[in-house]
């Protein structure tokens, strides 16, 4: 199973970006699927999360700006920002638990990150 986030880039403030966490492999069935962000000097932080069933949940400082859709035809989630700030610049890192194919139990697998920079 692979997860390949991707998505980032350098954006004004003010501006969207959308990132994506695409999961591949021989998957029976992906459960929650979240994303993370380690800002420059900082350690890594929990930004969203979004359950099988389309419950999302986000931390305080992004909850009025970003939404985590999902779209499980493709085992894919998304990160929709807007008006972003210089603060939001990190590595942003996608998880998802994932039951593969042949597997009994669900396990946690971690994308490599993609960079988003805001600029002022």
């Amino acid at each position: 199973v692979q997860l390949q986030a991707s998505g980032g880039g350098l954006v004004q403030a003010g501006g969207s970006l959308r990132l994506s966490c695409a999961a591949s492999g021989s998957i029976r069935s992906i459960n929650s699927m979240g994303w993370y962000r380690q800002a420059p000097g900082k350690q890594r932080e929990w930004v969203a999360v979004i359950t099988r069933g389309g419950s999302t949940n986000s931390a305080g400082s992004v909850k009025a700006r970003f939404t985590i859709p999902r779209d499980d035809a493709k085992n894919t989630a998304y990160l929709q920002m807007i008006s972003l700030k210089p603060e939001d610049t990190a590595v942003y890192y996608c998880n998802a638990d994932i039951l593969m194919v042949g597997a009994r139990v669900y396990r946690e697998y971690w994308g490599l990150g993609t960079l988003v920079t805001v600029s002022s």
